[in-house]
């Protein structure tokens, strides 16, 4: 007899935990009134759980749309957590959720007016599903299902509602930079033109060195006292102006910069000590 007291015990116990692992919010008693204007007649419907309205009811900008219903956990009123009635574009699945005032008993209410739902909203060419949802805390599961469909109806005596998307930072197209052609180099004309221009000035440096009374006698002192500075210095300024002429015909600017920062060197310290010669011969009177 014990035996059989205790059986009955373990399942009075373990059908109440399934009963509680299976309990769920849902609603009843819902309703949705289309409050129009004055001097036009309203809508009422009845919400029924799980289920969605036939056709999708026409909100205007002057009326306002309001949701009543009792939240029931496990058949029983009782005050969610969480209660809204979300509006959704079905395109981009934007959504928009409006809570509803609630009661210890589970009676909730929420009032929707075309002012509330966002522009993005507003703009949607298809009507906007309206899901109600409704979660506590616990083990229950929440409840959340299309309800009812809404199709905004705007006046067309006003300007309609205008929405521009906004910058987002994301991935943009490829940029395919093109870069402009290597500048050419000017006609040969002019070219020969400066080339015999530079070369003539050559003549006319010797006659002013001359002119001045240069002393050419004291080139072979000059080059035993420092021959390979003095060679060093000129063969770098020679050098110098060769690495120009390729920059001209053909080098671009990285290929001269390097070779140009070579010989500059060479020419600083080569330059350092033939001048440094050439200033004893001067402080020592000779010219």
């Amino acid at each position: 007899m014990r035996f059989s007291q205790s059986i009955a015990s373990a399942l009075l116990l373990a059908s109440a935990g399934v009963a509680q692992a299976v309990s769920s919010w849902s609603f009843e008693d819902g309703s949705l009134t289309i409050a129009a204007k004055k001097g036009s007649e309203g809508v009422k419907e009845k919400l029924k759980a799980r289920t969605v309205l036939s056709r999708p009811v026409a909100l205007a900008n002057t009326d306002t749309l309001k949701v009543t219903l009792t939240a029931k956990d496990n058949g029983k009123g009782k005050r969610p957590h969480q209660a809204f009635v979300v509006l959704k574009e079905q395109d981009s699945g934007l959504e928009a959720p409006f809570p509803l005032t609630t009661k210890d008993s589970g009676k909730a209410v929420v009032s929707i007016a075309q002012k509330d739902i966002p522009v993005q909203l507003l703009v949607s060419t298809k009507p906007l599903q309206a899901s109600i949802v409704i979660a506590s805390f616990g083990s229950a599961t929440g409840y959340n299902s299309p309800a009812f469909e809404v199709e905004i109806k705007t006046d067309p005596n006003v300007p309609p509602p205008h929405y521009e998307k906004p910058l987002r930072y994301g991935k943009k197209p490829d940029i395919h930079h093109i870069f402009r052609l290597d500048p050419k180099s000017p006609p040969k004309v002019i070219s020969l033109f400066f080339a015999l221009a530079v070369v003539a000035t050559v003549p006319a440096l010797l006659i002013g060195w001359l002119a001045l009374g240069a002393n050419v006698n004291h080139l072979s002192k000059a080059i035993g006292a420092a021959p390979l500075s003095h060679a060093s210095f000129f063969g770098s300024i020679v050098a110098m102006e060769f690495v120009f002429f390729l920059y001209y015909t053909s080098w671009n600017l990285f290929q001269t910069l390097p070779v140009a920062g070579l010989v500059g060197v060479v020419t600083v310290l080569s330059g350092t000590k033939a001048l440094g010669e050439v200033q004893k011969r001067r402080l020592a009177g000779e010219r």
